[in-house]
């Protein structure tokens, strides 16, 4: 599904760029021209915008899988690496699109990923090293070329967006799937027979004929999916970008949601140190987890399901009330204006979340002593807590980020 997706994309992309202008000045009128005046622009664009997004939840559910089936065992590891960049190039890929109709969406969430990225300069601030080492400077810099959103920042991301990414995912893409071949194919239970020790040869597929009909059934399942989604749903596109009217509320792409509601309670914190954080854990897992038994089982057993059921209700239980508190009663600076910015920097809801899910995880590891029932427990509340915060960011944030049960009970002007 992922590959059909970026064909897809690849596809729709081409059709747009013969009408696109990436400019500033000529951005925003040439995707209207694209929706408006271009026969079938309108659908071109809705299938790339639903395919692009289609793309991320599939490659979460496919890292999830991944994951909790301990796929990345064993000869698996480089893989697995090779799978979490892809994750990460996908999540790039989308979002550097996002700022390409040049509209007050786009330019306001771009807006939000720097101001993120300059974030790493309340801890050089807090160490008095800005001056010297001015790190969130040079990362704001890097990613759009100036100090604020413009010219420079749309033909790095255009540049990106058309080619250097999409590349570098062919590349990998295609030696992701070499690896899963060339590492005996998909994981499965140990204890399952290989093909030459099947008796009845009714149990097999054969490659061909069967394997080409299924996959052309899930292209066209694809395909007919998004095409019923965009006619129905139009991708948006608000006023052309005001760098002098901000949007209220600026929101990233759904997908960073739950990094922009970690966020709001410290930008370095809930934008940088706890997603390195996780990526770290990502990263380290087939170097850390060193079992094999259960590989290909779902869950790793039924020990693995009681502690990913269990840590699932205990991240739900903790992210729940770490948000009420702060939504309610408000946070350290509420209570004390005068109080250091380190306190507010290391101590906020993000970084409670991610000290009590780590603490559980180590109590898990010296409970069974299993590496895997200690990666299960980090990886369910992470993924627990990342679904939450996400929820919270779409549904119940409104103007000024504050919290609302629902967009009717936002203030008018």
């Amino acid at each position: 599904m992922l590959g059909f997706l970026f064909i897809i994309l690849l596809l729709s992309g081409i059709v747009l760029l013969f009408y696109y202008t990436p400019s500033v000045e000529s951005a925003y009128n040439s995707v209207k021209d694209i929706v408006f005046i271009v026969p079938g622009g309108r659908i071109i664009r809705n299938i790339h915008r639903w395919a692009g997004h289609g793309m991320v939840l599939l490659a979460f559910l496919h890292l999830i899988r991944v994951f909790y089936t301990a796929s990345y065992s064993g000869k698996r590891s480089t893989n697995w690496l090779i799978g979490v960049s892809l994750l990460l190039i996908t999540l790039l890929m989308s979002f550097s699109g996002y700022l390409l109709p040049w509209d007050q969406l786009a330019f306001w969430a771009v807006t939000i990923g720097a101001n993120i990225a300059s974030s790493a300069n309340e801890l050089t601030d807090l160490l008095g090293i800005t001056s010297f080492v001015d790190v969130g400077g040079f990362l704001k810099k890097m990613l759009i070329g100036d100090e604020n959103v413009g010219q420079p920042a749309l033909t790095r991301f255009f540049a990106l967006h058309i080619f250097l990414l999409p590349a570098t995912f062919t590349i990998l893409t295609s030696i992701h799937l070499w690896r899963i071949r060339k590492d005996g194919g998909l994981s499965r239970p140990a204890e399952a027979e290989p093909e030459s020790k099947v008796s009845n040869k009714t149990e097999k597929w054969y490659s061909w004929p069967v394997l080409p009909w299924v996959e052309l059934s899930i292209l066209l399942f694809l395909i007919t999916v998004i095409l019923f989604i965009s006619s129905f749903i139009n991708a948006p596109l608000l006023e052309m970008a005001n760098p002098s009217l901000p949007e209220n509320p600026a929101k990233s792409p759904w997908y960073f949601l739950g990094i922009q509601e970690m966020v709001s309670y410290s930008a370095f914190t809930g934008g940088i140190l706890v997603p390195l954080l996780f990526m770290v854990f990502l990263i380290s897992i087939p170097f850390i987890d060193k079992e094999v038994q259960y590989t290909g089982h779902w869950f790793s057993g039924q020990k693995g399901l009681k502690y990913t059921l269990l840590s699932t209700a205990i991240a739900l239980a903790i992210t729940l009330i770490t948000v009420f508190i702060y939504i309610r009663f408000g946070w350290l600076r509420d209570w004390f204006p005068d109080i250091s910015q380190g306190w507010v920097l290391f101590f906020n809801p993000a970084s409670i979340m991610a000290v009590a899910f780590i603490l559980y995880s180590v109590h898990v590891r010296k409970k069974t002593r299993s590496s895997r029932m200690a990666a299960i427990v980090l990886f369910s509340t992470a993924l627990t807590a990342l679904i939450v915060l996400t929820i919270i960011g779409i549904w119940f944030r409104g103007p000024n980020w504050e919290f609302y049960w629902s967009s009717s009970q936002w203030p008018t002007i």
